[in-house]
C-alpha cells in the first residue's frame, strides 16, 4: 500500500478511536487532560503493541500528527459534547470505524514486514482491539474484548476475508475494502441483533 494512503487511513482511524475514547471518558466525568490521555491510549495502544511485537519503529513516535489529531478530537467532543456523550450510537459508530480501519492497517503493516498471513491477521486484531482494552481498564470498565460481544471475532473474520481475497487474486484495494466491510457488517449485526458468543459458565451458574 502507498505510504501516504496508509498514513491517511491511520489518521482517520486515530480520530475515530480517539473520539470514542474521549466520549467514554466524558461519560465518566474525566477532566480534559484525563479525557485526552484516554483518547490517545485508545487510538495508539493497539498500534504500539503491534509495532513492538513486529520489532518496527513505533508509528506515533515518527510524527507529531497523532498527538495533534487526538487534541482536535478532544476539541470536537467538547464542542459537540451534548449530542456525543449522551448518544450511544455515536460511540458505536466511531468505535466501529476505528476498529475496521485499524484491522486493515495492522494486516498491511505486518505483510509489509514479510510476516505470514496468520501473523498479519493476529496483528490486525491487536491493532484494532487492544487500544479499546486499555481504554476500558483506565475508565474502570470490563473490557469489551473479553465479553461475549462480537468484537475481536469481527476483527478475525475481517482478517479471514482479507486472506481469502488475497488467495483469490483480488486487488489490494479489494482486500482492504472487503476486510473493513466485514468488520463493520459484523459489528453492526452484533449491535442490532444482539449477537453474542457463548458464555463460559461456572458449574454453579
Amino acid at each position: 500500500m502507498d505510504n501516504t494512503f496508509l498514513f491517511i487511513i491511520e489518521v482517520i482511524g486515530t480520530i475515530a478511536f480517539a473520539i470514542s475514547g474521549i466520549r467514554m471518558a466524558a461519560s465518566k466525568r474525566f477532566d480534559w487532560f484525563g479525557a485526552y490521555i484516554v483518547g490517545l491510549v485508545t487510538a495508539i495502544g493497539g498500534g504500539t503493541l503491534r509495532d513492538v511485537l513486529l520489532d518496527a519503529p513505533v508509528f506515533w513516535m515518527q510524527t507529531w500528527w497523532y498527538l495533534a489529531v487526538t487534541g482536535l478530537s478532544l476539541a470536537f467532543v467538547i464542542i459537540f459534547r451534548q449530542s456525543l456523550v449522551k448518544n450511544l450510537r455515536a460511540l458505536l459508530l466511531f468505535d466501529t470505524i476505528g476498529l475496521a480501519l485499524f484491522v486493515v492497517i495492522g494486516i498491511q503493516k505486518s505483510l509489509a514486514f514479510n510476516f505470514p498471513i496468520w501473523v498479519a491477521i493476529a496483528m490486525g486484531m491487536i491493532t484494532g482491539a487492544f487500544g479499546g482494552v486499555i481504554r476500558d481498564i483506565l475508565i474502570n470498565e470490563e473490557p469489551r474484548f473479553f465479553r461475549e460481544d462480537v468484537y475481536a471475532t469481527a476483527c478475525l473474520a475481517g482478517g479471514g476475508v482479507y486472506w481469502l481475497t488475497l488467495e483469490c487474486g483480488g486487488s489490494e484495494i479489494s482486500q482492504q475494502l472487503l476486510c473493513a466491510a466485514t468488520v463493520i457488517f459484523l459489528r453492526w449485526c452484533a449491535i442490532k441483533y444482539s449477537w453474542q458468543l457463548p458464555i463460559l459458565k461456572h458449574d454453579n451458574d
